[in-house]
């Protein structure tokens, strides 16, 4: 079978849909990733074909105008309205996309799609090219239930009619955002209108099935998802026993083995590509944070999330480092909640701090609190080294803390997301 994977954002947007393909591949399927450019020897390495998208995007995320967006927003609402004030710049750039997933869908002639909500056009291709499509998810955020509101939005106690409409708000403020660009593809490709802008359903009305690669010990499974809805666990790209155990065929270089050797665990301190506006202010409060806490500490400077010059014989500066060898062998985990380095320090059995900027990582953060396995969450914008040293004094002390994270991560390991997904999409695609 000949499957298309349409994903687009960060690392984070296109690491478990990585995952995905090579467990795809590895069952007999030839997958094509259709990603950003940026990602293409990333998507190369691990075996699967790639379709270039344009990188308009994210770079966008990457320019001032980006990171203020990163730094100052702290809920939905504030995301919308500085979202909505770059439409003009983003709009053409949306095109662009739809119309670089389109030309990848044509070469990549493909029986079945999976799509991240990012690369909204999987739908409309697939119906196009007659072939089935499946929708996947790193967060639970489109398909409604009554036990709790959209990760976006307050926990009010307004009832389950409240609770489902933040599911559907979202879901149309994508349509607002994404629903012309759409239309207008669907008329100049000779599809009949869609009566309104939907992820969950195909433009006949069909439900498309949604899996969502996060583990069930992490988000319980509402009991008001439709049958088309579940939880695979989490999609790690480590999960092949070729990958070695914890992913031991990764050499580190010699002074990260070198660093480890010479003392107790240290504490992660790494952003991703969270840089911020100030990614030297965030270093010296992690750097004054652990050596005012007594620990040792490795920054991770990722892609511009950390900038350090100057540190002391405790801290260890390195660019990167696979999450699975690492994690392991760390004393907590301090990160900005991002959906897949929430799931490896949890999977690792560690606790974590998490410091989120925007998007869903507050979410995760408080997903990590309410779990047991850490402290409260520090947003960004209010991170200070007195605040940063009570909480890695709390995680790397605080035995429930450390109970909880290790039985989490003992559940997680036992599952695989992967299999269960590529067991789905198998079955789906024969039905």
């Amino acid at each position: 079978m000949k499957i298309l994977i349409l994903t687009y954002g960060s690392r984070g947007d296109v690491q478990p849909y990585a995952a995905l393909g090579v467990g795809l591949r590895r069952a007999g399927h030839h997958v094509t990733v259709a990603t950003s450019t940026r990602f293409e020897d990333f998507v190369r390495a691990n075996g699967l074909s790639f379709a270039g998208l344009s990188d308009g995007l994210l770079a966008i995320m990457d320019t001032g105008q980006g990171r203020d967006l990163m730094e100052n927003t702290s809920n939905l609402f504030q995301v919308l309205r500085r979202t909505f004030s770059m439409m003009k710049q983003v709009g053409p750039l949306q095109e662009e996309l739809l119309r670089d997933g389109w030309n990848a869908a044509q070469e990549a002639e493909p029986d079945l799609i999976l799509f991240h909500p990012k690369a909204y056009g999987g739908p409309h291709f697939a119906e196009k090219l007659g072939v089935p499509v499946i929708l996947g998810l790193a967060i639970p955020m489109l398909v409604p239930t009554a036990e709790y509101p959209n990760m976006g939005f307050p926990k009010l106690k307004l009832g389950a009619g409240y609770n489902r409409w933040t599911y559907h708000f979202v879901n149309w403020l994508t349509g607002v955002s994404a629903g012309k660009y759409v239309r207008a593809w669907r008329d100049a490709h000779g599809l009949p209108r869609q009566k309104r802008f939907d992820l969950l359903h195909t433009a006949g009305g069909e439900p498309i099935p949604v899996l969502h690669a996060i583990s069930r010990h992490v988000v319980p499974v509402p009991s008001d998802w439709p049958d088309t809805a579940r939880l695979t666990g989490y999609w790690f790209l480590d999960e092949s026993p070729e990958d070695g155990a914890a992913g031991e065929s990764w050499p580190p270089p010699p002074e990260l083995s070198a660093f480890l050797e010479a003392g107790p665990p240290p504490v992660y301190v790494g952003f991703g590509s969270m840089a911020g506006k100030d990614p030297a202010r965030l270093a010296s409060i992690a750097t004054a944070s652990l050596e005012k806490a007594g620990l040792r500490g490795i920054l991770v400077t990722g892609w511009g999330g950390l900038k350090a010059d100057q540190l002391p014989d405790s801290i260890l500066k390195i660019d990167q480092a696979p999450h699975h060898w690492l994690f392991p062998r760390m004393a907590a985990i301090v990160h900005h909640g991002g959906a897949g380095t929430t799931a490896a320090a949890l999977r690792a059995g560690k606790p974590s701090v998490v410091v989120p900027f925007f998007g869903d990582q507050p979410y995760w953060g408080q997903r990590v609190r309410d779990l047991g396995a850490g402290s409260e969450p520090i947003p960004q914008k209010k991170l200070t080294v007195e605040k940063l040293t009570q909480a890695l004094r709390e995680v790397t002390t605080d035995s429930a803390i450390l109970t909880n994270a290790q039985k989490l991560g003992r559940e997680i390991r036992a599952e695989d997301g992967v299999q269960e997904a590529v067991s789905f999409v198998e079955d789906f695609a024969a039905a």
